[in-house]
């Protein structure tokens, strides 16, 4: 029997997927739910998984748009699967006998490349003094390897700039996901009024508590760890929900305001940088925010994040600390009309009730769509963000922490 396997939907909005890899070769046995390919959608990378055991015809070619629906390769199910392939024996040379000795050919005399056959014509020679290049750099054409004219005219100064070094290039198409980012960047510059603000932020009161708890908040929750990504996403709902214009969205002459908040979070993966979204972040706790952006962050990582994960979002937080960013200008994660960056946490002096002390500082940046969003809502924003953040025990675990790490 020959099943004829189709491409299936990623998603309602998304018609044509694009075969970014073939995991296995036209005529390979294959096992049912065995990943024979990487197909690339405008929002995501899948892998499609074979429906049945059997051989394998491939009835597309790599990069190929093929539409949902349509037919992408062919499996054989009657087909049984090969045995191991033996080793090929291995040939023994043998001599013809009374063979006679083959006469030895030797190679024919090249000529030595000496300076005498680098001496230019004096026509040349003119040449090469008013450029300023020695006659020892340059191959000559004439007779005898004798530098001409042409040579010396067509002769360029190296200028000091090495030479003999690798000059390559590679050149390879943009995967689908990856033109559909570029587009949605590009579109979030051109058609969005774009600024950005920017404050800091004492890392200090959130360090005290993660340095007490964390431990117990691991042994409590099954490994889970206390990291940074729940304080700053329980202080950006916080945020949201007193400057709500923030948590809002422009659709044509529209503005969408929402009640609930979905994080998107950028998480990475072996594709690149993914957003999947925190559902109802506002309703997490501590450990709910945590488990869900672990969840998410293994599903990336493992190849196994879908399409409906990363639909929808409200508002975006962005990470690009924990690859040694210090300062950054977010863009946009359209439609959204706002993003929070993170950045790297460096121990800086700062001035405290008058007096200089080096604490855990830490830059943050609003980018927001000034369309929607006004100055007095964007900086009040970040500022609530920032108290949240540096004083997280009164305003994110209502003066109990061990009550708000469900301790």
């Amino acid at each position: 029997m020959i099943l004829e396997m189709k491409v299936p939907s990623p998603g309602e909005s998304i018609k044509e997927v694009e075969i970014a890899t073939w995991l296995v070769k036209d005529g390979d046995y294959v096992e049912k739910d065995q990943a024979i390919a990487e197909v690339d959608s405008d929002k995501a990378t899948l892998e499609l998984p074979a429906e049945a055991s059997g051989i394998i015809t491939l009835k597309a070619e790599e990069g190929d748009a093929v539409a949902v629906g349509a037919i992408v390769c062919l499996i054989d199910t009657s087909a049984s699967k090969p045995a191991g392939d033996a080793p090929a024996p291995v040939k023994e040379e043998t001599k013809p006998v009374n063979e006679a000795p083959k006469a030895e050919v030797k190679a024919a005399p090249v000529a030595e490349k000496t300076f005498a056959n680098q001496i230019p014509s004096p026509a040349a020679r003119k040449i090469l003094d008013e450029k300023n290049i020695e006659p020892t750099s340059i191959v000559g054409t004439g007779k005898g390897g004798r530098i001409t004219k042409d040579d010396a005219v067509n002769a360029i100064p190296s200028m000091g700039t090495p030479t003999g070094g690798n000059r390559g290039s590679d050149r390879s198409k943009l995967s689908m996901l990856r033109r559909k980012v570029a587009e949605r960047l590009v579109a979030a510059k051109n058609e969005t009024a774009m600024l950005t603000t920017f404050n800091e932020v004492n890392m200090t009161p959130i360090n005290l508590i993660r340095n007490e708890y964390k431990d117990a908040f691991k042994t409590k929750h099954g490994g889970l760890g206390l990291g940074f990504m729940s304080f700053f996403t329980k202080a950006v709902t916080r945020a949201l929900q007193m400057y709500p214009d923030v948590n809002s969205m422009i659709d044509g002459n529209e503005k969408i305001a929402y009640n609930f908040c979905d994080i998107s979070v950028a998480v990475s993966g072996p594709k690149g940088l993914m957003v999947p979204v925190v559902r109802n972040a506002e309703n997490l706790t501590f450990r709910g925010v945590e488990a869900e952006i672990k969840r998410l962050a293994i599903k990336a990582r493992d190849g196994q994040i879908t399409v409906d994960d990363m639909t929808g979002g409200t508002f975006t937080i962005s990470n690009g600390g924990v690859f040694g960013s210090m300062l950054s200008t977010p863009i946009i994660n359209p439609p959204q009309s706002g993003i929070l960056g993170m950045h790297n946490i460096i121990e800086r002096p700062i001035a405290v009730n008058g007096k200089v002390e080096i604490h855990p500082m830490m830059y943050v940046a609003l980018s927001y769509d000034h369309r929607i969003i006004d100055g007095r809502e964007s900086v009040g924003f970040l500022v609530a963000v920032k108290e949240a953040l540096e004083n997280p025990l009164e305003l994110l675990m209502e003066g109990n922490a061990k009550k708000a790490l469900e301790l």
